[in-house]
């Protein structure tokens, strides 16, 4: 039976090019529209949809209202539809911290043909969203670990995907403030990325940027992979952004990360692979082990989406599975 969507737009057109998008795909249907959060929140009960996509500017009540009520009253899987400008961006990372499963960037403007680009991806993360948990992550509310020294040798390596914006949040923001150097892919857009860095940078007690070429790798400081950019490091401590293939059909990939993490730092090295679709990370996992690093995947329970550490975790590359709430402070224990 197809997966049934809702497309919620104040656009009559963008309505109907989403629709057409969907519907071009024989495992989804479209089974109502709205026009705006009020006349979304009318519809659910009435149509019963599987999966929501949600636009974030519209008239009588916005998108990240609309949200919110979905997940206070009938909780469903939610995909944004975002603008790529930096306020585009935050209001995604907000929405994805009240409860949405993910985000479909639109290239350009609210209103636009060129939405017709990211239709693959569209469909790709509808289906993905089917299978997602509905994971709202609290904040913490014991103190944040205090670590004894400062953390010069050893280098962490994060990955994640679907529902990892949060769950990167959540394990940066209960790390203490000496840290050792901090590398992270998120598959994430060029355009996101680097508001994504800017939004962890307000909320850490730590200096937080969009990785650039060249780039000192430094304790105390989080690098994050800019979109469309590999990110590796070099023998002489500093980033190397690329654009070779897609690994695991993405670019950024956290493989080709943890590989050279492994490499140069060897037993200092330490992997995470949080929440995601795939099994970008596994590989990396597999070769911090190899060379004597210690590796975590996140548990099914709190994973929006258990794909990449299912992987990572059935073909032996974990050394620990934990919750996301126990990832910060085995991190601390471990440097």
């Amino acid at each position: 039976m197809p997966l049934r969507v809702l497309v919620v737009d104040d656009s009559a057109f963008m309505r109907k090019i989403v629709t057409q998008m969907i519907e071009m795909d024989p495992e989804l249907t479209v089974v109502g529209t709205a026009f705006d959060g009020v006349n979304a929140l009318q519809r659910i009960p009435e149509l019963k949809p599987d999966i929501v996509t949600l636009d974030v500017n519209m008239p009588r009540m916005d998108g990240l209202t609309t949200l919110q009520k979905i997940m206070e009253t009938n909780p469903l899987p939610v995909i944004m539809l975002s603008a790529t400008t930096q306020e585009g961006a935050e209001i995604t990372f907000t929405a994805l911290n009240l409860g949405a499963v993910d985000y479909v960037p639109k290239p350009s403007g609210q209103i636009s043909l060129d939405i017709e680009r990211v239709r693959a991806e569209l469909v790709s993360k509808i289906k993905t969203a089917a299978q997602a948990k509905l994971v709202t992550l609290a904040a913490e509310t014991q103190p944040k670990i205090s670590l004894t020294q400062n953390l010069t040798d050893p280098i962490i390596a994060i990955g994640a995907s679907t529902g990892g914006p949060p769950a990167v949040e959540h394990v940066l923001t209960n790390l203490p403030k000496n840290i050792p150097p901090i590398l992270i892919v998120q598959h994430m857009p060029a355009g996101f990325t680097n508001s994504f860095a800017k939004r962890l940078d307000r909320l850490c007690s730590f200096d937080v940027k969009e990785a650039e070429d060249g780039d000192p790798i430094l304790s105390g400081q989080v690098l994050v992979a800019p979109g469309g950019y590999h990110m590796t490091v070099t023998r002489r401590g500093r980033i190397k952004l690329d654009v070779g293939p897609p690994e695991n059909g993405m670019r950024p990939a956290v493989d080709p990360m943890m590989r050279s993490v492994a490499e140069i730092y060897q037993s200092q090295a330490i992997g995470v692979v949080l929440t995601g679709m795939g099994r970008d990370g596994a590989y990396g996992l597999e070769a911090i082990k190899k060379y004597g690093g210690r590796t975590i995947a996140q548990d099914e329970a709190t994973c929006t989406v258990f794909g990449m550490p299912r992987v990572a975790i059935e073909e032996g590359h974990a050394d620990v599975v934990l919750p996301i709430s126990k990832i910060a402070e085995r991190l601390a224990r471990w440097c």
